[in-house]
């Protein structure tokens, strides 16, 4: 099943949800109006049944090709099918990433992509991970972030691919796009589409001071390890989380560590 929240934009979810991937990976069809050329972004798991769903969408939207796969960033549950799935649309796939790319470039940041009067602006987002980007639908006004900001809940910073002062410069970065762009919709990697760009940025800052806050607290305090510390901080987590919530703690450590703070033994 297939919606589409924005004139441009049609979303395709993978039946993959996990606690990791929340209602599953979102895929995001894009097409001009009136064209018949598609951007495939983020095309998800190696399933036959979400590969046929993004075809459907590009149908629903008169599209007859997939000019370009584009990829958010590499982790497999965004990017496992991309190369697969481009050789048998006769496309190529661009990413941030040179190992990702299949008979292209990579993307650079504040470069635009026209196909078929079809304009996305290049974002480089690293945080979440070094390979991270968002892409601006300029004719939406609308903000493509992958995993770097979702629907609801809270990003990864996925240590030690991921960094968090890289992270919390992204989220400032794109503080300042939304509003020189004036962007009214997040058509995140995860879970719901945001009409609320402003303040969804604003909570992902607030989110990571506090947790920032809360290791501080618990250092101390006393926790003088890293597991103390994650227990004191993250013991309300799920455990299939755990090891998400190890990473972000992580890089929050090296965060601080970078900052000249105290941080515990291994």
């Amino acid at each position: 099943m297939s919606t589409r929240p924005t004139t441009r934009a049609t979303l395709v979810r993978a039946g993959n949800a996990s606690p990791m991937t929340l209602d599953g990976t979102n895929t995001w069809v894009l097409v001009e109006p009136g064209q018949g050329s598609a951007i495939v972004v983020d095309p998800g798991p190696n399933d036959s049944r979400h590969l046929k769903a993004i075809l459907d969408a590009m149908r629903e939207a008169e599209a007859t090709e997939v000019a370009l796969v584009v990829l958010t960033h590499g982790h497999a549950d965004h990017a496992e099918s991309a190369a697969a799935f481009a050789a048998s649309a006769g496309s190529v796939v661009r990413a941030a990433a040179a190992d990702r790319c299949v008979g292209a470039e990579k993307l650079t940041d504040r470069e635009s992509i026209d196909v078929a009067g079809l304009r996305l602006d290049v974002v480089a987002t690293p945080g979440h991970t070094a390979d991270s980007v968002c892409l601006v639908v300029v004719g939406d006004r609308a903000l493509l972030t992958g995993d770097t900001i979702l629907g609801h809940g809270s990003t990864v910073v996925a240590h030690p691919d991921g960094r968090l002062a890289d992270y919390l410069q992204t989220l400032e970065k794109l503080r300042l796009l939304v509003d020189e762009r004036g962007l009214s919709v997040v058509l995140p990697g995860h879970g719901p589409v945001r009409e609320d760009p402003a303040a969804l940025i604003a909570e992902y800052r607030a989110h990571r001071e506090q947790r920032l806050g809360q290791v501080r607290a618990a250092i101390a305090a006393g926790a003088d390890t890293i597991d103390a510390v994650l227990a004191r901080v993250y013991g309300d987590v799920d455990a299939s989380l755990q090891h998400a919530a190890r990473w972000s703690l992580l890089a929050q450590l090296d965060y601080l560590s970078e900052n000249g703070e105290p941080t515990p033994a291994a």
